[in-house]
C-alpha cells in the first residue's frame, strides 16, 4: 500500500513539476511576443508619421510639377459643369 502511494507522490510531483515547466515557459514565449509585438507598434507609428510627411499636399504639388511637369490650370482654361446642366 506505502509502495503505491509512493509511486502516486512522484507521479504528482512530476505531473506539478512539469506544469511549472510549461508555465514558465508560455510566460517567457508571452513576454518575447509582447516585446515584439511593442516593436511593431512603433515600427507602425513611425511609418504613419513617415507617410503624413510624404503625403502632404505641398510635397504632392512639388512632385507634381517637378517629376511630372504638371501645373494648376489657369481660370480662363478651367470650366465648371453642374450636374443639374442638360447636354445640349
Amino acid at each position: 500500500m506505502s509502495l503505491l502511494l509512493l509511486v502516486l507522490l512522484v507521479a504528482c510531483a512530476l505531473g506539478t513539476i512539469t506544469a511549472q515547466h510549461r508555465a514558465r515557459k508560455s510566460f517567457v514565449e508571452l513576454e518575447a511576443e509582447q516585446v515584439a509585438a511593442k516593436k511593431l507598434e512603433e515600427e507602425f507609428t513611425q511609418l504613419q508619421l513617415e507617410q503624413s510627411t510624404w503625403s502632404t499636399h505641398k510635397r504632392v504639388e512639388a512632385v507634381a510639377s517637378k517629376q511630372l511637369g504638371m501645373k494648376a490650370p489657369d481660370a480662363a482654361s478651367t470650366m465648371i459643369v453642374s450636374p443639374e446642366a442638360k447636354a445640349p
